[in-house]
């Protein structure tokens, strides 16, 4: 096991020793009191069963059959979550046939950040998280159930989801995905045609047609953002059956994952021999090996967010400087777009997250020791499933990639390090990701421009004014601010520029998400501007320096000069209303720092 693996687990144990033992304590007691359906009155479980079928009822009036939750994101305006429709018929067969129940407990809202880009309802996105977990909580509320099964993909639904899993943690859970849309038209196409746009060489019309063609068929985007990370961490965490993130909707295997899951639900209740509660999956050494799993296929940026607030679920405290130290050590492993031209159909054929993990392990990168859904250890996760007839067994996964571009033994590695950096200077602290980023950019030093609103910067730049070297600072971005809102519409403009040779940055406290690509991006900067971070102290034509080679951010005046400064406010009140966001007031005011997770509900003692 790699020393710096050990050192960072351990001091995420010892800080986290007082509200883990809390949490722990908490769900022991919840799950000393057995199955819940014994202690509901007569009234109460009439009502939890009154929608049944004779044989369900009958199986739930007693004791020793399992009842298991489903609680689903479906809704058919996702693609991701659109196949997700045919799953609670599917579990519901696979429990019965292992002689347990299946209810639908509950379904929970889940937006696409893909729909709302650039426009108000994407203010929405990142409290949508907390919502989710509000919203599985309720669902889990009638302590009917022995177990429970999440159906959930993308970006705020998984996290939520788990946030969700760690607070009923005495009860065992089970992530099922609906896997990948079948690949479209190419990434480097899409990017190119997206670049034309913005440069005004192609009209609206072709745009649309190449991003229909990219987004084209139920089943998860294709490219590794946020959604495909949850799925890369659901898998690491031991919170899916081994090989489950990748395969395509609609297949034989689809389906018999789906129902292997359920019934794999059924065996780790307290009721069976195997009880494996998802707040002992949720450990400590869970989450390093999460970190180090994002870091390795070089994911989402989102999760220095959520897999925060998940481990404060779970009374473990993260911090940005592990994700930081993990990075130094972790090589990048994968080549997935943003950071190569591939998508996750090739990197599952290329070798998939049977071969990383494999390489990880045997690199002493990742804690074998700890619990899974499936069986204790990750050694499971390097095989892959096979169909023999009706049944899945498990094979060992490649010990080769089939396609280095895509997928690198350890002795090859694409870079020495994850490639996510923590930024620190007088501008406050941010993180970067810089997989995708050439070496030539990784430092620039440029005069500020101040913008407000993501829709500044567009304007100005199809205006022509931003023909020249600058760091653009888009403030007033934050969770407290506007509900941290996604801004990589800025991508392919500042992509523009960089392409004509310009030296050009982004240093926001908004986020970027998994989509963060060649440009460097300084995001998530804490303080945010509207809780009185130094951002607001900036003015246009002050000198800037974004370092990632040294993890450095910082304005380039004399400290007595920037001592002096007075801080700025912006009206906010554009952000309050419309598109539902009035609802959300208590959230914005209550939310903590994106380094603190940005969340606004609370979490046992953390």
């Amino acid at each position: 096991m790699h020393a710096r693996l050990i050192e960072v687990t351990e001091r995420i144990t010892e800080r986290s020793a007082t509200t883990r033992s809390a949490y722990l304590a908490m769900i022991r007691e919840a799950a000393s009191r057995g199955p819940k359906r014994t202690a509901l009155s007569c009234s109460n479980l009439a009502h939890g069963f009154a929608a049944c079928d004779t044989h369900d009822k009958d199986a739930l009036i007693g004791e020793a059959k399992a009842n298991i939750a489903i609680v689903s994101a479906y809704n058919d305006m996702l693609s991701a979550h659109q196949p997700l429709e045919t799953y609670p018929a599917l579990i519901k067969e696979a429990c019965r046939e292992a002689g347990a129940v299946a209810q639908f407990a509950g379904g929970v809202p889940a937006m696409c950040d893909g729909v709302t880009q650039g426009q108000p309802g994407m203010e929405l996105s990142l409290f949508s998280r907390d919502v989710i977990a509000i919203a599985s909580a309720v669902a889990l509320s009638h302590d009917m159930f022995d177990g429970a099964l999440f159906l959930g993909v993308c970006d705020k639904i998984v996290p939520g989801m788990v946030m969700a899993a760690a607070s009923f943690g005495h009860l065992p859970a089970i992530f099922i995905p609906a896997g990948p849309m079948t690949s479209g038209l190419s990434n480097s196409e899409k990017a190119r045609v997206r670049q034309l746009y913005a440069e005004g060489k192609c009209d609206r019309a072709k745009l649309l047609q190449a991003e229909s063609q990219s987004y084209h068929s139920p089943g998860t985007c294709t490219f590794y953002g946020t959604a495909n990370s949850n799925q890369m961490l659901m898998e690491i965490m031991g919170l899916h059956l081994p090989g489950a993130a990748f395969v395509n909707p609609g297949s034989p295997m689809r389906a018999a994952l789906t129902k292997a899951a359920a019934k794999r639900a059924t065996e780790i209740t307290a009721l069976g021999n195997d009880y494996t509660p998802a707040g002992e999956v949720l450990s400590e050494k869970t989450f390093a090996n999460a970190m180090i799993g994002l870091h390795a296929t070089g994911g989402s940026t989102n999760h220095t967010i959520h897999l925060i607030a998940m481990a404060k679920a779970a009374g473990i405290q993260l911090t940005w400087d592990d994700f930081s130290e993990l990075s130094d050590i972790v090589p990048l492993l994968c080549r997935v777009y943003p950071n190569g031209l591939a998508d996750v159909n090739h990197f599952q054929a290329a070798g998939g997250l049977a071969f990383v993990i494999r390489q990880l392990l045997d690199a002493g990168l990742m804690h074998d020791d700890v619990k899974t859904a499936h069986r204790d250890g990750l050694e499971a996760y390097t095989r892959e499933p096979k169909l023999e007839g009706d049944e899945i067994v498990y094979r060992d996964g490649p010990n080769e990639s089939l396609d280095t571009t895509i997928v690198a033994p350890m002795s090859a590695a694409f870079s020495d390090d994850g490639g996510l950096k923590l930024l620190s200077g007088n501008l406050g602290r941010a993180v970067i990701k810089v997989s995708a980023v050439k070496p030539e950019h990784r430092v620039i030093e440029a005069p500020a421009l101040l913008f407000e609103d993501q829709s500044e910067l567009q304007a100005a730049f199809k205006a022509g004014k931003l023909e020249r070297d600058f760091v653009a600072v888009v403030r007033f971005q934050g969770p407290k601010a506007n509900g941290m809102p996604e801004l990589h519409k800025l991508t392919p403009p500042l992509g523009v520029l960089q392409d004509k040779g310009f030296r050009v940055a982004l240093v926001t406290d908004g986020r970027m998400s998994g989509a963060s690509g060649k440009v460097p991006a300084a995001i998530h900067v804490t303080p945010e501007a509207a809780d009185g971070g130094p951002l607001n102290k900036l003015r246009n034509g002050d000198p800037m320096r974004l370092d990632a080679t040294t993890g450095t951010l910082d304005v380039l005046v004399e400290a007595d000069d920037w001592a002096r400064r007075d801080s700025v406010t912006s009206d906010l009140t554009g952000y309050q209303s419309g598109i539902g966001r009035e609802l959300f007031g208590n959230f914005r005011s209550q939310v903590t720092s994106a380094e603190e997770g940005a969340s606004a509900v609370s979490f046992l003692g953390v």
